[in-house]
């Protein structure tokens, strides 16, 4: 296409469109202007002096970069040059100044219509001028150093994502920065949201990279929401978290930065808020053209303020949610072994079928709370095996905060070896192993799981000491405890004192306090600072005593499959039931029903009745159980 043609098509003499492509136009409607600038575009007309003068339009804009790969900007860029008419050369800087220099000569030489340029640094404002003697527009962008470069609003991002976690009541909030541009903006904006909001800013609660007093802050509760400039970063520690069993959003919630969504990752949704990239790119390149085509117009601000992706791993602090039941105690791998008569002496029993779940009273009791709805934490010792894979598998199942749960590397995974007959009864043998690595510094070392708690749940099947300790820590922290005897032949003065309810079963009660009645055997220890004894008593129900009730409660009729799992039933209903203000009466009554269902099946974690299979059977059978 020839000008003589050019100026046809737009209806308008050749010596108006030499001035317009000449930049001498002033005199000329912008109506006019627009109208010719477009059939040029669209006929991709070029003057044959384009090539050898400065000045002359080419239709050809540059951009100059830090780094080309992979880079959202420069997609949003291309595409709208493109559809406004332009062709894009593009150079890379690569972090040196001295490939920024030669980037710059090169699109001068080139004759492009103006540059989009992402400096390295305060430095390379000096090559300004190689752009000014061209006589090349040019436009700033993801740079501090200049007060009319076009940048993305990271401090108000940042600002926004804290004041997510400060919306979900957090006020300790600390702030994961890695390295890149936009780190000294998103602690900006962290900082000033604190400020507005009147959280006091700690400099301990800054971290550059996933760290571990990063993970020991997180770990002591002293951390409850995270901030993070990279999604990279956000990924790395969702990971650890992982690994250390740590549930997001239970333990501590977390929002990231993150690149623009064409970013596709398959890992587990994070709450984000995605840098708008590529319309940023697309805005930059709109604005370049606008300076290009109106000179005496300055380009307009980048409007996008991202909002939250998505909630998913938000939530309020651990802290603030409802009083969490603490259980402390054996954790096994239960060998089910279904016989036609228990062993006896001097006589071999074929097994017929056999079976493998996570058991032991902890892990029980941990997990029956959880699916009665309460938010529970184990404290209790596994082996360094497969074993123990199989137990923190169905603790992350159950949601059952297993922080507390250590693996021991000399130890191997507790088992129970238990025999059940067709009528339901069981005999029990019990290889301790890491179970008996338990001690006082173990449940020390976990007392965070013991704010706001309101119940303790401990049996005897770990040592005396770490019995004590978490009865005792539980004390301190305003809650009550509920014992479990097992396979103890006495409980020493110092531990009743520290006893709420004592729930023995018949066997158990007879071999702590052999002589009298059943009332007797309740006094004896109500006698030595325990508040309620309850007895569990199979088929014929529980009987309860304390300074205002002696009651014998009947069983609920279902058909025995199973009995092992009934004691482990009734004791985390009845601490359930009582935590969300159940008088003792109801809270035993329910708890004989969670009992019962729990025999009719075989194992004891799988047995354990639910929440809403439990209150909707007694509904229909004691609807007055459930008012409170």
């Amino acid at each position: 296409m020839t000008i003589k043609d050019l100026a046809q098509l737009a209806g308008v003499s050749i010596s108006t469109v030499s001035k317009i492509m000449n930049h001498k136009d002033a005199s000329i409607s912008a109506e006019t202007r627009e109208r010719v600038l477009k059939i040029a575009k669209e006929f991709n007309y070029s003057p044959y002096s384009s090539a050898i003068s400065a000045g002359v339009k080419t239709f050809t804009i540059g951009i100059l970069l830090r780094s080309s790969g992979a880079n959202l900007f420069l997609n949003g860029m291309i595409e709208t040059a493109r559809a406004l008419g332009y062709t894009v050369l593009v150079a890379e800087s690569a972090g040196n100044p001295e490939s920024e220099f030669k980037g710059i000569t090169a699109l001068c030489r080139h004759n492009v219509d103006g540059v989009l340029w992402e400096p390295l640094d305060g430095e390379s404002l000096k090559y300004a001028e190689t752009f000014r003697t061209s006589g090349i527009p040019f436009l700033l962008f993801n740079f501090s150093g200049s007060e009319s470069a076009c940048n993305l609003d990271y401090e108000q991002m940042a600002y926004t994502a804290t004041m997510a976690m400060v919306r979900s009541r957090h006020t300790d909030i600390a702030c994961l920065l890695s390295p890149g541009s936009r780190t000294e903006s998103v602690l900006n904006g962290y900082k000033r949201c604190l400020f507005d909001t009147g959280i006091p800013y700690q400099e301990n609660l800054v971290f550059q990279g996933v760290t571990e007093a990063l993970i020991h802050k997180i770990t002591g509760h002293a951390v409850t929401g995270i901030i993070s400039s990279h999604f990279a970063a956000a990924i790395r520690l969702y990971r650890d978290l992982v690994s250390l069993h740590y549930q997001i959003p239970y333990d501590v919630s977390l929002i990231s930065l993150r690149n623009d969504s064409r970013e596709v990752t398959d890992f587990p949704q994070i709450s984000t808020l995605t840098i708008p990239h590529f319309r940023f790119g697309q805005h930059l390149c709109g604005q370049l053209i606008r300076m290009i085509e109106q000179p005496d117009v300055s380009p307009l601000p980048f409007e996008g303020k991202p909002a939250l992706d998505n909630g998913s791993t938000i939530d309020i602090p651990f802290t603030h949610r409802t009083s969490p039941l603490v259980v402390v105690g054996s954790i096994n791998i239960d060998n089910y072994l279904k016989v036609n008569h228990l062993p006896t002496t001097g006589k071999t029993t074929i097994t017929s079928t056999s079976s493998v779940y996570p058991g032991g009273k902890g892990i029980n009791q941990a997990i029956g709370a959880a699916k009665l709805g309460a938010r529970v934490a184990l404290i209790g010792n596994v082996g360094n095996d497969v074993d123990s894979d199989m137990i923190y598998s169905a603790l992350q199942d159950y949601c059952v905060d297993s922080v507390g749960v250590r693996r021991c590397g000399d130890a191997s995974t507790g088992k129970a070896y238990i025999f059940v007959q067709k009528d339901g009864d069981s005999m029990i043998s019990i290889l301790a192993g890491a179970n008996s690595a338990l001690t006082s510094e173990d449940v020390k070392r976990n007392e965070r799981s013991f704010e706001n708690c309101r119940y303790c749940l401990v049996q005897t099947e770990i040592p005396e000491d770490a019995v004590l300790t978490a009865c005792q820590t539980a004390k301190a922290h305003g809650a009550k405890t509920i014992l479990k005897p097992s396979t103890s032949p006495a409980l020493s003065p110092q531990l009743l004192k520290n006893i709420d309810l004592l729930v023995p079963n018949y066997d158990e009660i007879c071999e702590l306090c052999p002589e009298g009645t059943l009332s007797e055997k309740a006094d004896f220890f109500l006698k030595q600072g325990v508040e309620t004894v309850i007895i569990t008593l199979g088929p014929e129900g529980c009987y309860v005593k304390n300074r205002d009730l002696e009651k014998q409660f009947p069983a609920a009729k279902f058909q025995p499959i199973d009995n092992t799992g009934a004691g482990d039933a009734f004791i985390c209903a009845l601490a359930v039931y009582l935590q969300n203000g159940y008088s003792l009466e109801q809270a035993v009554r329910i708890a004989t029903y969670a009992a019962g269902f729990s025999v009719t099946r075989e194992g004891v974690s799988n047995a354990l009745i639910d929440k809403s299979t439990l209150e909707s059977y007694l509904s229909q059978e004691e609807p007055e159980l459930l008012r409170l």
